[in-house]
């Protein structure tokens, strides 16, 4: 009986660890999804490696994440792809790229996950300082979701940088071409 109930307690133990681990990965999905829905065009989500600074400044804000680069990347894409309003612009460093695997163990298979969580989205490479000054540019009026993984390899944090959803660059250009044309047969015209 003793040794029953010993089984009972660890079972419970187990089933309550379990139940944690899955509260725990709800719920950075759930606040990703909360605060994705307030995003708009010019705000930035980071989906970074663990050692991402921490930044202190009002408009940032973070997420701990208990997965991977990839496996974060492939969720917030397809939060994103769900909405009409916003659409990623996909930055990588361009230093993940010349990370050999030798010095950083997995990166070659961070590499090939990471093609596979972009779901054909194409990506811009810049380094990674770059990326971090447009971030604190952008910071300055605009604001940024940082969701901090468990990746422990140098240089895989994702960048992605909203446009709107349903007006390209295409399109803005052909506007401001209209709007000048406009102007112009004004001046020609009075």
């Amino acid at each position: 009986m003793l040794v029953c109930r010993g089984f009972l307690a660890l079972g419970a133990a187990l089933l309550s660890l379990g139940c944690a681990n899955m509260t725990t990965d709800q719920s950075w999905r759930a606040e990703v999804n909360r605060q994705a829905g307030q995003l708009g065009y010019r705000n930035w989500i980071v989906i970074a490696e663990a050692s991402f600074p921490a930044h202190s400044r009002p408009g940032i804000r973070q997420v701990n994440a208990s997965v991977d680069v990839p496996e974060a990347l492939d969720y917030v894409l397809k939060t994103l792809e769900q909405t009409e309003n916003v659409r990623p612009q996909v930055y990588v460093t361009r230093e993940m790229r010349s990370v050999e695997n030798d010095f950083a163990p997995g990166m070659d298979d961070h590499r090939k996950r990471l093609i596979a969580s972009l779901h054909g989205h194409e990506t811009t490479e810049l380094d990674q300082q770059s990326l971090l000054t447009l971030l604190e540019d952008a910071n300055r009026s605009f604001d940024v979701l940082v969701i901090r993984t468990t990746s422990a390899l140098p240089y895989s944090s994702v960048f992605l940088e909203l446009q709107p959803g349903y007006w390209d660059i295409d399109s803005e250009t052909r506007l401001r071409d209209r709007i000048q044309r406009e102007r112009m047969e004004k001046i020609v015209r009075p």
